[in-house]
């Protein structure tokens, strides 16, 4: 019927019976929508449920795999041991140690035992820079201890400088790149550019110390010889040295690979110096 008939027109009680209706009608779709709304909710909560229910029997599954119908039960010792699996095999071993980074509670301040008496006469300084640029102590003391053993004024044969091996063009025009702050500095502001690249991951941001900020997203295969040993050497040493060990077997083996020779070096250099850098 239209509206404008002449039989709406003349009986206004047809427009309210389908002004009602329409209302009504309305009412009827919104309730439709908030209930099907309502439902979806529901089934998602409910699959959440038995998800979680489904996760939890896994684990309480006992001593040993059983079936239950179409579900296998996963006893938690599995679980547990397939997670220190994963952690332990080369692909895992960053992640594994980033986790153990993120919750330590605090790096510590005081360098570990086995460092190198060399390195350890800067442990003053190490804290000291390690405070101004927000690097982990044990972290540049590692990276000290790879590369320069504590000699403040080694220079390798591709143009490195100082006690963290620092290439040229890190510096600014000016700087003395042997000077023990400045080459800190530059050191660690490298390290720190490295640590973010990386995302953390500690074995990768020494990779990229050592070979560049290019590594990070090449396979490891595709690393030089140098830096894979750069990075074995330096995830070893530092990961004794925050699990406060008083000897690391990977420093025995750099020791060992021919970094005696740079440390006798850097003994030599130190007692002929005034030794260990002051405060700027």
């Amino acid at each position: 019927m239209k509206l404008d008939s002449p039989a709406v027109s003349k009986n206004p009680g047809i427009l309210k019976r389908m002004a009602s209706s329409l209302t009504a009608l309305r009412q009827r779709k919104q309730g439709a929508k908030s209930g099907h709304r309502w439902r979806n909710a529901r089934t998602l909560i409910g699959g959440a449920i038995k998800l979680l229910r489904l996760c939890l029997a896994q684990i309480r599954g006992g001593g040993k795999i059983i079936k239950r119908g179409e579900v296998y039960y996963l006893p938690l010792w599995l679980v547990i041991a397939g997670a220190l699996l994963l952690a332990s095999t080369v692909f895992w071993g960053d992640i594994g140690r980033a986790v153990l980074q993120t919750i330590r509670p605090s790096p510590r301040t005081d360098l570990a035992a086995f460092f190198a008496p060399a390195v350890q006469s800067w442990s003053d300084d190490i804290a000291r820079w390690a405070a101004q640029h927000v690097v982990d102590p044990q972290l540049l003391a590692t990276v000290m201890q790879i590369e320069s053993c504590g000699h403040p004024t080694v220079i390798s044969s591709a143009g490195a400088q100082g006690l963290f091996q620092v290439m040229p063009f890190h510096f600014a025009e000016g700087e003395s790149m042997l000077d023990p702050n400045t080459n800190a500095k530059r050191g660690a502001s490298f390290l720190n550019y490295c640590f973010d690249a990386a995302d953390g991951v500690i074995g990768l941001a020494l990779a990229c110390y050592n070979g560049g900020p290019s590594v990070i997203n090449q396979a490891r295969e595709n690393w030089s010889f140098e830096t894979r040993k750069y990075y074995r050497w330096g995830v070893g040493i530092y990961s004794d040295a925050v699990a406060g060990h008083a000897r690391s077997e990977t420093l025995d083996q750099w020791l060992t690979a021919g970094g005696d020779r740079l440390c006798n070096s850097a003994l030599t250099a130190l007692s002929e110096n005034s030794g260990p850098a002051s405060e700027p």
